[in-house]
């Protein structure tokens, strides 16, 4: 299993958003899974990732995501 990251992410609504913002996960280098909580509004990545990857990903398909300092 790969290392853990969390993030704030923002603009997710539904369960629709979660599956664009999984899709777009996937496309990231050493992404494994996700979980992602619309009420808390953070997302747990599993996988060896680069952040700003991540970020990045989640900015193409309009969500802004940010690593939650422990």
């Amino acid at each position: 299993m790969g290392t853990e990251t969390t993030f704030y992410i923002s603009g997710l609504k539904c369960d629709g958003c979660v599956t664009t913002a999984k899709n777009a996960l996937s496309k990231v280098i050493g992404y494994e899974s996700a979980e992602i909580d619309l009420e808390a509004a953070t997302m747990r990545v599993i996988g060896d990732v680069d952040p700003q990857a991540i970020s990045a990903a989640m900015s193409e398909v309009g969500y802004a995501a940010v690593v939650k300092s422990e």
